[in-house]
């Protein structure tokens, strides 16, 4: 368990309560999908679950296995919802300080649409 406590003022959290806005591309139970603000890629969606975990670790040690099957069967279905499975395309979490985690709420980006090069830049 992570020894930094939930920050019910992050971006995410503030989406999830529909205080901030965002361009939703899938919703269910437990997932809440949208574009990013700032893509990197032509395809840039991050997925967030709605329960409030911080980290990759966090979401793997605490959440339950249903929902982290859920969860990722949903990334896949947000891929192939936008074809990226004929192309090719990168999933991309954050953790910490060293892992440039800006949003202290775990989730995945989902990246294509276009040759992405290289996944770490020197």
């Amino acid at each position: 368990m992570s020894s930094i406590s939930y920050d019910n003022d992050n971006i995410f959290a503030q989406i999830l309560r529909g205080v901030s806005p965002c361009e939703k591309v899938h919703e269910n139970e437990n997932v809440l999908a949208f574009h990013d603000k700032y893509p990197d890629a032509p395809v840039h969606i991050l997925v967030v679950p709605k329960n409030q975990y911080i980290s990759y670790d966090d979401f793997i040690l605490n959440a339950s296995e249903e929902e982290v099957i859920n969860f990722f069967k949903t990334v896949r279905e947000i891929a192939h919802q936008y074809d990226l499975e004929k192309t090719g395309y990168r999933l991309v979490t954050n953790h910490g300080k060293n892992g440039e985690q800006v949003v202290p709420h775990f989730h995945v980006h989902i990246l294509g649409g276009k040759r992405l090069g290289k996944h770490v830049n020197s």
